[in-house]
């Protein structure tokens, strides 16, 4: 809950862990921008955990994370970054929890089942690293 000049407001507080792909941060707000709740009352905080980051690049320079950001505050969403030095799905959930997440988006992509086995993956981390809502976008 949110107070404006004395008077409480609910706020639907979503997290959306965001990589470098720029469909599947486009198909995360497509899906935003159709939950059934007025814009003006979802908070979201966009994630992005860097792995590696030799050049020292902050959460606002990861384009896809921009983009999206751009995409939902012009719909009247109000967005906040956070960023991480740690495994994405660790950082979600992290973030998820410290937000009191009402709602965790994530978006999965296509491997084989060897590459799931040799490189793990986030949606699947996130899933089982959390009990709250988790919604899982594809990219066309």
């Amino acid at each position: 809950m949110i107070t404006l000049d004395g008077d409480w407001y609910d706020m639907y507080n979503v997290v959306v862990g965001v990589d470098e792909n720029e469909e599947r941060a486009q198909a995360q707000g497509q899906e935003l921008l159709n939950l059934p709740i007025d814009h003006d009352e979802i908070h979201v905080t966009l994630v992005h955990a860097f792995e590696e980051n030799p050049a020292g690049a902050s959460v606002a320079q990861v384009g896809p994370v921009r983009h999206l950001q751009d995409m939902l505050e012009e719909e009247g969403i109000e967005v906040e970054l956070e960023e991480a030095g740690a495994d994405p799905a660790e950082a979600i959930t992290s973030f998820a929890e410290k937000e009191d997440a009402d709602l965790v988006v994530v978006a999965g992509r296509k491997r084989t089942p060897a590459g799931k086995v040799l490189f793990g993956s986030v949606t699947q981390g996130v899933i089982l690293g959390t009990t709250r809502p988790v919604l899982v976008c594809s990219a066309p």
